[in-house]
């Protein structure tokens, strides 16, 4: 397919969201399965354009003063894929498959490609309601901060220290050119790439089925990291899901000691057994949600990790559809949940043990303003200095995430070159 093909499926593929309500990765594999035609590398750059489009909706419909998938797709081809409405006319011409002409009107709207959105959320590119909570997490740089959050994200790996190390992983890898992650230690990430790029898909790799490395992004890696858990220690997942954070504290901890992997969730769960199984992690033992399964850990665990739900607002990035669903209601029920999570959570911890709270969002509700709450009612915990506490587990990090006066820190696309997390660890007195 040529580019003219390539715009109008994506205008389609937006059109097909619009109308039946479903999430982008839903209807690209329907636009694919009823267009076989379509190549590996067309359906990738049609995602490509869809992704580029939703991640930047707000200051694109700005811009064009329209949000229809044609104006989004048209802002896209111009502003981030560095067409002319010129060029876009003159492949359009006799392609039966392009989309119409570009008008006058969009010619004028897509002279201004240069020229920054005239409202604050418009140049951030997130839902206006979410203004107040995302600036009082990121502090005065809040525009630039979710601007970060609106480009394409890189893949990152996690080496399985358990199987193989850094270079056999790099080398293993080396036709996608992966580089070292800045600041976790076995991370390698192959940076996005620009229009049409396609990510390379490390699953299928040998490596990857033999347990040498796992894809999870550098900001899960560090916060798995700041749990600081040590061989031979007693620690609970308390919301596992499908493991990552698992299998991170397994390789920490060197096989040695345990983890109890759990959920609430059975079929979120269900991927753990044979991702351990691949990884050879052998110190986790899956507790599943029955009635009692963790009765005989209450009081005794070195450190309890609570990955807690959340918006998910700091995956943005790699979800933008879900930037544009969220209702200040999922949020509410969101921090109501957490707040349940931790009450629960906190009677594991033994004297003199570690809470640690993590979310994958950036509103302030769900992260600083969550564990003051807990705080406030539990006085046998406080929270440890987080800014000292991540220069003493990543001494040589030239990057450092947002700290401030509120307990924990939060990791950023901008400050950190990650998605986005919040990470507070607090210690239950003796």
């Amino acid at each position: 397919m040529k580019l003219a093909g390539r715009l109008a499926a994506a205008i389609k593929v937006l059109e097909d969201m619009e109308v039946r309500r479903r999430p982008v990765a839903e209807a690209l594999k329907d636009w694919g399965q009823h267009n076989r035609f379509a190549g590996s590398g067309d359906r990738a750059a049609i995602g490509n354009l869809v992704y580029d489009a939703l991640r930047k909706k707000a200051s694109h419909a700005d811009v064009m003063r329209a949000d229809t998938p044609r104006a989004l797709i048209l802002s896209v081809a111009v502003r981030d894929w560095l067409e002319s409405p010129e060029t876009l006319n003159s492949q359009f011409e006799g392609d039966k498959f392009a989309p119409e002409r570009v008008t006058l009107d969009e010619q004028e709207c897509l002279s201004l490609a240069g020229v920054l959105a005239a409202t604050d959320p418009a140049r951030a590119d997130v839902p206006e309601w979410c203004v107040p909570s995302l600036e009082a997490s990121l502090g005065a740089g809040w525009i630039e901060e979710c601007q970060a959050l609106a480009l394409r994200p890189p893949l990152d790996l996690r080496v399985n220290t358990l199987k193989a190390s850094s270079d056999r992983v790099l080398k293993a890898l080396s036709r996608f050119d992966p580089q070292p992650t800045e600041i976790a230690p076995d991370g390698v990430r192959m940076p996005a790439g620009s229009r049409d790029a396609r990510t390379p898909n490390v699953q299928s790799d040998e490596g990857y089925l033999k347990g040498w490395f796992e894809v999870q992004d550098q900001g899960s890696q560090i916060v798995s990291l700041l749990v600081d858990a040590k061989p031979g220690e007693q620690v609970l997942d308390f919301c596992a899901g499908a493991g990552g954070k698992s299998l991170a504290l397994a390789a920490a901890m060197q096989n040695k000691g345990q983890i109890f992997a759990y959920d609430s969730d059975r079929p979120r769960l269900a991927p753990i057994y044979d991702r351990l199984k691949r990884n050879g992690a052998r110190n986790v033992q899956v507790r599943a949600p029955d009635a009692g399964a963790l009765d005989d850990l209450i009081g005794k665990m070195n450190r309890v990790v609570v990955d807690a739900p959340c918006t998910g607002s700091g995956t943005w990035r790699r979800r933008p559809d879900a930037k544009w669903k969220l209702t200040p209601e999922t949020l509410a029920n969101r921090v109501e949940q957490q707040a349940d999570i931790l009450d629960e959570a906190k009677g594991f911890v033994k004297p003199g043990g570690v809470l640690v709270f993590i979310t994958c969002s950036l509103f302030i509700e769900e992260n600083a303003a969550q564990i003051e709450r807990f705080l406030q009612s539990n006085a046998t915990f406080e929270a440890i200095d987080m800014a000292a506490h991540y220069r003493t587990v990543f001494p040589a990090a030239t990057r450092q995430p947002l700290t401030g006066p509120r307990p924990g820190l939060t990791l950023t696309p901008l400050s950190t070159g990650t998605d986005g997390f919040y990470c507070a660890v607090l210690t239950r007195k003796a």
